[in-house]
Order: C-alpha cells, then sequence, then structure tokens
C-alpha cells in the first residue's frame, strides 16, 4: 500500500537513497534538503532516476523552513538529517557543540511536535530516527556527534512508549561505518578552528578509520524495508557485524575499570 512520507537530509546518502528507492515503489515521498541548490539538485536526480518525488528546502537551523515542513501530515517522519563534528570534548567550540544538538535533536524535535499530533489524533502514524553506531557506543574524539545520537536513543526511546497507545510507531536505524562521504567530512570538519600547538588533546589521524568503508547500499536496502513495513524490530543496524560490536561495547562498561 502507497504511504506518504517525509525524509529529511535527503540530499544524500542514506536519505537521498531511501527517498528514490521508497518512490520509485510507488510510495508519496516528500524529501528534504538544506539548501536551494541542494533542493534542484535532488529534483534532477529523481528526473535522471524516472522517479517522482516532491523536494521541500528545510535547514533545521530555520524556524520558517521548519514550520513549512510541519505543515505536511504524511504517514512516516523519518527524521536522517544530520552533521558530524570531530574535537575532543575538552576543546571543540561550544558553538559547534550546540550545533550539533540544534541540528541533529532540536531541530528534529521541533518537526516532531508539529506533525506527530497529527498521527496521535488519527491514532496511526510511525516516525523512524536515524541513530547511528555511536548512539550505542562512542568514539574518541566524536564525543558531540555521539552524545547527540545518544540524546536521539533517549527520546526515541521515551517517544516509543508514550506514543504506542495512540497507534503511532517509532523505530531507529543506526547505521555503522559506510561510505556516503558523511564519516570522510565529519573528519575533517575541525579544521576550521583547531590549532595544534595550542590544544589540550591532540588529533589523531582518522585516515585509517576511514579505509575500506561499507557500501551504503547495505543500509539503504534496510531503510527502504523497514520505513513502510507494518512490523519491523524497533532497531536496525548495520552492517550487520557492527550489532557484534556494539553489544560488546556495552558489556565492556559494566566490566572496564575508570
Amino acid at each position: 500500500m502507497s504511504q506518504k512520507i517525509l525524509i529529511t537530509g535527503a540530499s544524500s546518502g542514506f536519505g537521498r537513497g531511501a527517498a528514490i528507492e521508497l518512490a520509485r515503489l510507488g510510495h508519496k515521498v516528500v524529501a528534504t534538503a538544506e539548501t536551494w541548490p541542494q533542493v534542484r539538485s535532488l529534483r534532477a536526480d529523481a528526473a535522471e532516476a524516472g522517479v517522482t518525488l516532491e523536494v521541500i528546502k528545510l535547514n533545521l537551523l530555520d524556524a520558517i523552513d521548519i514550520a513549512h515542513a510541519g505543515s505536511f501530515d504524511p504517514d512516516v517522519l523519518v527524521l536522517n538529517a544530520g552533521v558530524m563534528e570531530g574535537g575532543s570534548m575538552v576543546d571543540i567550540p561550544m558553538q559547534r557543540v550546540r550545533e550539533s544538538f540544534d541540528i541533529n535533536v532540536f531541530g528534529h524535535l521541533q518537526l516532531v511536535q508539529a506533525i506527530v499530533p497529527k498521527m496521535v489524533a488519527r491514532k496511526s502514524g510511525k516516525i523512524v530516527w536515524t541513530s547511528s553506531m555511536g548512539g550505542i557506543l562512542v568514539v574518541p574524539f566524536l564525543g558531540a556527534y555521539c552524545a547527540s545520537k545518544h540524546a536521539i536513543e533517549a527520546i526515541a526511546g521515551s517517544m516509543k512508549a508514550e506514543l504506542a497507545p495512540y497507534g503511532v510507531k517509532v523505530a531507529t536505524v543506526n547505521p555503522g561505518i559506510f561510505g556516503t562521504g558523511f564519516n570522510d567530512t565529519g573528519a575533517e570538519s575541525y579544521v576550521q578552528w583547531y590549532k595544534a600547538d595550542c590544544t589540550v588533546v591532540p588529533m589523531p589521524d582518522f585516515s585509517d578509520s576511514l579505509a575500506g568503508q561499507a557500501d551504503p547500499q547495505e543500509m539503504i536496502d534496510a531503510m527502504v524495508e523497514i520505513i513502510p513495513a507494518d512490523k519491523h524490530l524497533y532497531r536496525t543496524m548495520r552492517p550487520l557485524a557492527t550489532i557484534d560490536a556494539a553489544k560488546q561495547w556495552q558489556q565492556t562498561e559494566w566490566t572496564q575499570d575508570a
């Protein structure tokens, strides 16, 4: 059955791939992009793929954009946009930390508060949060990003319990290290403020950790499967090998010394 699906952060990566494939399957997709050039580029991508997307501008720091996106009434709301900022927690500028939360968490929560009451009123709907493996474990020097994703895990878990009596489902998708370009830009995001001679904790070389990133299609395929589905697991993590790594991390937190 065709569904109305609104996806944030659809100009690239998982959001772009999922939006195009869901439209190809016959769903009515509203795909959002942060800037007007990205809006026009995504429209061109959709046309080239032979699918129909309604593409709108959504900068999650812009109240007018959020109000416009909040006027839609989708069956499924996919909260996928995000930023990654690198830096040790004692060095990263507070502006970068606040922006990470404003985009990854607070902007999306504003959108939730505009759209989800309509789901509650009709007693149906679903919210899918794009979290991360970084919402389960912690990657050193990406603490601000992981903190925002840990916040998403708490919000999604709370929403799941709160909205279940009203027929509204909540789920998360948790990507590992995929070659969408997102991790690469996150790894160099600190260069505009970082000064090696006056930082407290020097930044490491991330190049080794960026080698051999997984094919994004694995995550896109999983998202396309679960977003419109009536029944699926609360958490969908890919690559599959990442699941064991996340579980092992959680176990070590109970056994390792401070």
